[in-house]
């Protein structure tokens, strides 16, 4: 297991492994490394490295709930950087790691070879924020993890159909720890009063400014054909904003896709720098 500790001393987890050009992969709202357990197989030339935000995983709860934000979070990514000594990497970004990314670009523009975003740009749909804040920080009912697989196939089947029971048992590993008592969630529950406070503090920033920042850099966009997160306006105008900007949508995936099908794969292997 690795570790490094911020500026402000938090110890931070990340997973680093592979050789080759590296990739940061940046992960969901309430994920962690694992994450990226079914990318990895399809990137073995390429040096993988996968963090935990504060508050996620293995790494340090923060007292401030209110440092669970996205410019602190880039901040961590950058300082993660600084203490591999890593000058330049590509990043693939899930959901809340797409926005960490877009901030990277605004503030380090420099360091990115390239930007994969997954199912997310510079507007969220308010139905898909919605769903998010209806399990964000909820202890889970399930007790076991066959009880909580099946809890998500039931959940996320009108997005992903006919996923099979084992990839969400596998899902459910990665989202929850299990304890003596049950499962319970893997970050600090906070995160959820961090997200009504942001909410509550005005209206929501503009984030095209931050997606604007990725001119210049090879960008790719996946969206799951089911996806309540990225609308197909706000990607349509992604293209407009960026024409050199490439995207593909995943049939039968919703929010997010899982970045092992075919045509995930694909897109990922024709942006990112690999020397």
């Amino acid at each position: 297991m690795a570790f490094f500790t911020t500026s402000d001393d938090r110890r931070l987890y990340f997973e680093d492994s592979g050789s080759g050009t590296p990739v940061l992969c940046l992960a969901g709202l309430t994920r962690n490394s694992k994450d990226f357990s079914f990318l990895a197989p399809h990137l073995g030339d390429m040096r993988m490295i996968a963090m935990d935000y504060r508050g996620r995983g293995r790494s340090d709860h923060d007292p401030d709930f209110l440092n669970y934000n996205v410019l602190r979070e880039s901040q961590d990514a950058t300082e993660l950087l600084d203490h591999l000594g890593l000058d330049r990497v590509n990043v693939v970004g899930t959901s809340r790691g797409g926005l960490i990314a877009m901030a990277l670009a605004a503030s380090h523009h420099e360091r990115l070879l390239s930007v994969v975003l997954n199912d997310v740009g510079p507007v969220l749909e308010p139905s898909g924020i919605t769903k998010i804040m209806e399990y964000v920080g909820k202890q889970p009912v399930s007790k076991t993890y066959d009880l909580a697989a099946r809890a998500l196939q039931h959940v996320m089947e009108p997005q992903f159909p006919g996923e099979p029971l084992e990839r969400w048992r596998q899902q459910a590993e990665f989202q929850f720890d299990e304890t003596a008592d049950g499962l319970t969630l893997s970050y600090d529950p906070t995160l959820r009063t961090a997200l009504l406070e942001q909410a509550s503090a005005g209206p929501a920033p503009d984030l095209w400014p931050l997606f604007d920042a990725l001119q210049g850099i090879p960008t790719g966009v996946l969206r799951g054909e089911n996806s309540d997160v990225l609308g197909k306006d706000t990607l349509i105008e992604m293209h407009n904003r960026y024409p050199d900007l490439i995207s593909a949508e995943i049939p039968d995936r919703g929010h997010p896709p899982f970045l092992d099908e075919p045509q995930s794969i694909e897109l990922i292997r024709k942006v990112l720098v690999t020397s």
